[in-house]
Order: C-alpha cells, then sequence, then structure tokens
C-alpha cells in the first residue's frame, strides 16, 4: 500500500546474494514479526519461569489470558483493519496524506471505547481475578487492539532496522523483567505484559505520526458512506473469527478443554501443537511479501493507469497478461517454498518437540496443524489478490466459507475422537485454498470488461 515493494526492489537491483537474504529478511519480518515473536516471547517466559520463578499454574494462567487478549484484540480490529487500510491506500493515491493521522486516531478512539467495553465485560466474570490485575489485563487488551492497527502502517515506513529493534526491544523487555523481576504472582506477570505492548504500540504510533502530517486531532473520515465500503467490515470480521474458531471450539468443548481462569478456558490438548505450527508461517509470509508486493504490485500498477490513462487495447491487454504471469509465480514461489519448510518440519517434528520438552503425544497433532497454517498462507495470498482487483465480494463469500468451514468441521472432529483433531482446521483451509483459486483464474479471464464496466462515466 505504501512503499515496502519499492524499498524491496532498490534493495534487490544490488543482485547480490546478501541483498537477497535482506531483502527475504524484511519480508518476514514486516509480514509476521511482531506476531511470531509475541509467541517467540511467550514460549521463552514460561520455560525460565514455570517452576522456578513463578508456580506453574500462574505462568498456564498468564499465557491462557494473553491467548484470549490476542484472539479478541485480532478480531475485533479485524472489523476495521481492512475497510482503514482501504482508507489510508485511497489517500496516498489522491495525495490527501493530511487525513490520515487524524482518521488514525478516530480508528483508535473507537476502537479503545470497543475493547474497553468488551474486555470489561468479560473480566467482570472473573470473580477470582484480584482489581489491579483486571486493570493491567485491560489496558494490554486495549493497547493490543489498537497496535494491529498502526501495524497497518509498518509496510509504509522505509526505516525497517528501527521497527525490527522496537520489536525486539518491546518482547525483550517482556522476557527479561519476567527473569529478573521478583515473583509478584499473576498481577506481576500482566504488569509486565502490559509495560512491553505500551512500550511497543507508543513507539509505532510516535513513527507513524513523525511519518504523516495531519490538519487536525481527531477524524473519522473512513467512516464515510460515500467513500468507504463496508462490505470490508465483514471481510476482516470473517476472516479473523475464521482463523480462531477452531480454537473456540475446542476451547469451549468439555471433551477437550478446562476451566483455569473462570470463563478464560484452555484446551489441553490442542492449543501448544496450533501455536508452534503457526512459527512455521514466516518462510511463506516472506515470500508472500516479496513475490505480491514486487512483481505482482507492479504489474497491477501498470495495468489499472493503462486504463485510467487511456492506454490501447493491445497494452492493456499485455499488462494484463503480465499481471496474471507474476500472480501465477507468486503462489507457485510461495507453494515451494512453504512446501519445502513444511516438508523439512515434517521431518524433524519428533526431534523439535524432544528439544522443547514436549509430550510426543502431540505430534500427529502438530503434524496436521503444520499442514493447515501452511494452506492458511495461501488463503492469504488469495485474499490479497482479490483486494488489488477490488473484489470485495469474492473476498467476503471466501472468508465466510472460511469461518463456517472451520466452525462446523471442527465440530465434527472433536466428535469423530483424538485422532481427527486438526484435520477442521486443516480441511477448512484446504476447501478455501481451492475455492480462492477458482474465484481468482474466473476473476483475471473477465478482468478487461469487469474493469471497463466499473468505470464511471460523466
Amino acid at each position: 500500500m505504501a512503499g515496502i515493494g519499492f524499498e524491496l526492489r532498490k534493495i534487490l537491483k544490488r543482485d547480490t546474494l546478501s541483498s537477497i537474504i535482506e531483502a527475504y529478511g524484511i519480508a518476514g519480518i514486516i509480514s509476521s514479526g511482531p506476531w511470531v515473536l509475541s509467541i517467540l516471547a511467550l514460549l521463552v517466559i514460561g520455560i525460565i519461569s514455570i517452576g522456578v520463578i513463578y508456580p506453574s499454574y500462574l505462568i498456564i494462567q498468564f499465557l491462557i489470558s494473553v491467548t484470549y487478549m490476542m484472539a479478541g484484540s485480532l478480531i475485533l480490529s479485524g472489523t476495521v483493519q481492512i475497510l482503514f487500510t482501504r482508507f489510508v491506500a485511497d489517500s496516498l493515491f489522491l495525495k490527501e496524506d493530511k487525513r490520515i493521522i487524524p482518521n488514525l486516531f478516530g480508528v483508535m478512539l473507537l476502537l479503545s471505547i470497543a475493547s474497553g467495553i468488551v474486555g470489561f465485560g468479560v473480566l467482570s466474570l472473573c470473580d477470582s481475578i484480584e482489581p489491579l490485575t483486571k486493570i493491567c489485563m485491560l489496558g494490554s487488551f486495549v493497547l493490543l487492539t489498537n497496535q494491529w492497527i498502526v501495524i497497518i502502517f509498518l509496510s509504509g515506513m522505509k526505516e525497517y532496522y528501527r521497527i525490527v529493534l522496537t520489536i525486539f526491544a518491546g518482547y525483550g523487555i517482556m522476557v527479561l523483567l519476567a527473569w529478573l523481576l521478583p515473583p509478584f504472582g499473576l498481577l506481576g506477570l500482566e504488569a509486565i505484559f502490559f509495560l512491553s505492548q505500551a512500550i511497543l504500540t507508543f513507539a509505532f504510533l510516535f513513527q507513524v505520526v513523525r511519518r504523516f502530517p495531519g490538519d487536525r486531532f481527531v477524524a473519522f473520515d473512513f467512516l464515510d458512506r460515500k467513500v468507504v465500503f463496508f462490505s470490508l467490515v465483514f471481510c476482516g470480521l470473517f476472516y479473523n473469527m475464521g482463523v480462531w474458531a477452531d480454537k473456540f471450539v475446542f476451547w469451549y468443548r468439555t471433551e477437550t478443554s478446562y476451566a483455569q481462569l473462570d470463563v478464560l478456558r484452555a484446551s489441553y490438548i490442542y492449543d501448544l501443537p496450533i501455536f508452534l505450527a503457526y512459527l512455521s508461517v514466516v518462510p511463506g509470509m516472506a515470500v508472500f511479501i516479496m513475490r505480491m508486493e514486487t512483481d505482482f504490485t507492479e504489474n497491477c500498477l501498470k495495468f489499472y493507469d493503462a486504463v485510467r490513462t487511456g492506454g490501447s487495447l493491445n497494452t492493456i491487454s499485455l499488462f494484463k497478461d503480465q499481471m496474471v504471469l507474476s500472480c501465477r509465480k507468486c503462489f507457485y514461489k510461495i507453494f515451494k517454498i512453504q512446501g519445502i519448510t513444511l516438508a523439512l518440519l515434517l521431518v524433524f517434528a519428533e526431534d523439535i518437540l524432544k528439544f522443547l520438552h514436549i509430550d510426543l503425544v502431540y505430534i500427529n497433532l502438530f503434524y496436521v496443524d503444520l499442514v493447515g497454517v501452511s494452506l492458511q498462507v495461501l488463503v492469504m495470498s488469495i485474499l490479497n489478490v482479490m483486494y488489488y482487483l477490488d473484489k470485495r465480494y469474492s473476498a467476503l463469500i471466501l472468508t465466510s466459507i472460511m469461518v463456517v468451514t472451520n466452525l462446523v468441521f471442527s465440530y465434527i472432529t472433536v466428535d469423530l475422537g483424538p485422532v481427527y483433531y486438526g484435520y477442521g482446521f486443516t480441511l477448512s483451509m484446504l476447501l478455501c485454498t481451492v475455492i480462492g483459486l477458482i474465484q481468482v483464474d474466473s476473476q483475471f479471464r473477465d478482468l478487461e470488461y469487469q474493469t471497463f464496466m466499473l468505470q464511471k462515466t460523466n
């Protein structure tokens, strides 16, 4: 949306091995860094603290609370994330940069109110949690919800190494404080998490405010019916609900879960393998950003520029063919790199679990989840192509299928028994991948016709 493709192309022009490594490294960290590093930081805290600094049950309660905060914040922010991304992209295209920061504050204000209400409502049901601990948890939840919106701007800012250092510093402080500070029970852990999220959120926000100008403090132009597309609200909401649907099924089915922190439940069999599996998305996400934001984006811009400026039919057809070819190459690269990563992890899965001192009873579920998260990378890529082509309703259909199938399939697999755990999520991602590829193929076939028919005439 705002420059990462140009910066990556600039790095790749050096045409050296180090430049390729640098470009893929930046792409991987920008695309999945905050999410992956948060998982790693929580795992490290669990490893260094459990039974040593804190009792094991406190670590489990802390990890469960953070997991719910992550899920809730992603689902809540998902309602405006794609909508606001489109608004920012349109503002940059129209060279109306001054609208961005006031509207960012407007989005953050609405999200803070919504997350505050939701968080307060859930925590009011948790009678065993102390009031000060609840305040830290509520603050962390509000910060996380806003952080996902601020992270939109990371790909558009060229100070990548400062961004990377900020991410490492935020989660590094969290791990360091958990290790060095004397134990203060669940309150201490939640306070440490709150501090780290505050550092990350305001550090990112400072960089964004410094990068973009603003002529007002707060604005809500992104909600103007004349300039926004509210179908994107449901695209973002359904996508995040689709990602978390299987987790909620396993958390609230009595056969697979237990109550750990009042209404906040956990799955003793499902949680660990699925979150470990998500660490495998980094290579696929790096390729996704590299190929999508360089080759495909460049050809997409050429195609629509030719349409807007009255290019010849041969020129438009040529750019369309180049765009289709770059899209195919993008999917092929993602499939190849993520496939190689998946194959290596499947081969060494047993060694990985042994190294992390995780019981091998999780091995089969880990295998299935690795396949599922790899397919999820393809689904994300397909949705990204749809957004570039402005196929909002196709994206809405695909995300709707995602949330329904993941919920229904996961529920069925719990009924079928432990041997089938994880297959619901994986089958849902497989079905969405196939349907999504069929949709994209159909969209490319009729692209010229649909593009011209959508043009406004005076």
